[in-house]
């Protein structure tokens, strides 16, 4: 099967915290239906390092304008303190291409303020940190507005920053990267500290290497 690329947007003050899960448990393989499937790429306005909100320097595979949909299995976005200024509307409008495209795009946290002022969230299920935050950007989706943690509405994730680990789920669930029980023990691990939920992944990673 062939290794698909999972592509993260990288900016100046990104979160660090909100996209770790998704990130690190799509590249490492570990339990996954299929090992090696998936690659993350990062992605930049231009290749000039980033720095993150917690002072990680990043530095950009490619740039937003290289970046196709057709090359890619999802685009994640983080949160940042410029999206609701407009510095990163290059960003928002890509993520409507993708959707244009039907590959879908998480956001996360301001990203979701992204998604909204390019009229993304206006027919769908949708979450963010608050509905009076999405408000703020003029959108027309109020009425679709969901208070949880993370909401999938058709190819479009998005999640409030206090949720990184619901966020990793909807993604691993869009990408189908896990068997359902797989991902139940992954989410009641991480979500919930729950040692049964880290029986399942071992005993799923020792039967892959047994194969």
């Amino acid at each position: 099967m062939p290794t698909r690329t999972v592509h993260v947007a990288v900016y100046d003050t990104l979160a660090d915290w909100e996209v770790g899960h998704a990130t690190a448990h799509l590249a490492n393989g570990l339990c996954h239906r299929e090992p090696g499937g998936f690659r993350v790429a990062y992605v930049g306005a231009t290749t000039e390092p980033v720095t993150t909100m917690g002072g990680l320097r990043v530095l950009p595979d490619l740039t937003l304008d290289q970046l196709e949909p057709a090359d890619s299995a999802l685009l994640i976005l983080p949160g940042a303190a410029t999206w609701d200024t407009g510095e990163l509307a290059a960003f928002g409008r890509k993520a409507e291409q993708f959707t244009a495209a039907g590959v879908p795009v998480a956001a996360i946290c301001g990203a979701t303020y992204g998604l909204a002022a390019n009229g993304l969230l206006d027919d769908r299920p949708h979450t963010s940190n608050a509905a009076e935050y999405l408000a703020m950007s003029g959108y027309a989706g109020g009425a679709h507005y969901v208070d949880a943690p993370a909401v999938t509405g058709g190819t479009v994730i998005t999640a409030n920053s206090t949720a990184p680990v619901d966020f990793a789920r909807e993604i691993f669930r869009a990408l189908d990267v896990y068997e359902d029980h797989v991902l139940d023990g992954w989410y009641r691990l991480f979500a919930h500290g729950d040692p049964a939920g880290y029986a399942v992944l071992a005993e799923y990673e020792a039967r892959q290497s047994v194969r």
